[in-house]
């Protein structure tokens, strides 16, 4: 579905470095990359995930904030011994704090209404085929069946762009993974908010934002916000009583 005629801008990807970091992360809960063991070189690993050395860099750079791997000067990079407890430690707090993906929710309320209402107002004629272009890349995804979440992302992300104030979007990517529970890499994400029934009503609260946001009807553009971030919020609150 197209709202306008305009040419559409490309889908927002995801960072190098995020890729790289996903597939470390994979390959040591795995065991591929054994707790103790050396990791690849960093040219090994240009090579391994093609990408620069600067995107490699800041790759271990992130795991070793998350306490999964340590650099040592002239010996290379290493897996921590504590990595298996650290991965499970992540779990065991992620699991069941639905609370705070409701505290998620009622700060992105706080934001992200008035953001579509702005964009509406705002939004120039590339901004308003960028939201459509993340409308339209969630639909093929769902199509095919494939995980949506960064795409749902670059959505609301869209959004916050067209109100052309920039810390708007400061505050989304600020969330990050936490933003889009239904998302294969959030926390609080589960087999009900994968499967497709659930995600084509996502959709659909989508698709009222974007008509009301390419209708220039700042008004409509807040209240179909609103009550996307509220129906979420009620099906965490299910989950909190279904408990």
């Amino acid at each position: 579905m197209s709202v306008n005629d305009e040419r559409l801008a490309p889908a927002r990807r995801p960072k190098l470095a995020d890729l790289v970091i996903g597939a470390l992360r994979k390959r040591i809960s795995e065991g591929e990359y054994e707790a103790g063991g050396k990791l690849p070189t960093e040219n090994q690993m240009t090579a391994i995930f093609g990408v620069s050395r600067t995107v490699v860099r800041e790759a271990i750079a992130a795991l070793s904030a998350d306490g999964l791997v340590q650099s040592r000067q002239g010996a290379g990079v290493f897996v921590m011994t504590n990595a298996a407890s650290a991965f499970a430690a992540i779990g065991a707090e992620r699991s069941n704090k639905i609370s705070v993906a409701l505290n998620v929710l009622e700060v992105r309320m706080g934001i992200e209404i008035e953001a579509a209402a702005l964009a509406a107002l705002r939004r120039s004629a590339s901004q308003e085929a960028a939201i459509q272009e993340a409308w339209n890349e969630f639909e093929r995804l769902l199509t095919q069946g494939a995980p949506t979440g960064k795409s749902d992302f670059a959505f609301h992300r869209a959004i916050a762009a067209a109100t052309n104030n920039p810390f708007y979007i400061e505050v989304l990517d600020g969330l990050g993974s936490r933003t889009i529970p239904c998302d294969v890499v959030s926390p609080w994400r589960t087999e009900s908010s994968l499967t497709l029934e659930y995600q084509q009503g996502l959709q659909r609260e989508h698709l009222a934002i974007l008509q009301a946001i390419a209708a220039q009807d700042a008004e409509g553009a807040r209240e179909a916000m609103r009550q996307h971030l509220w129906l979420s919020q009620e099906r965490y609150r299910q989950r909190l009583r279904d408990q």
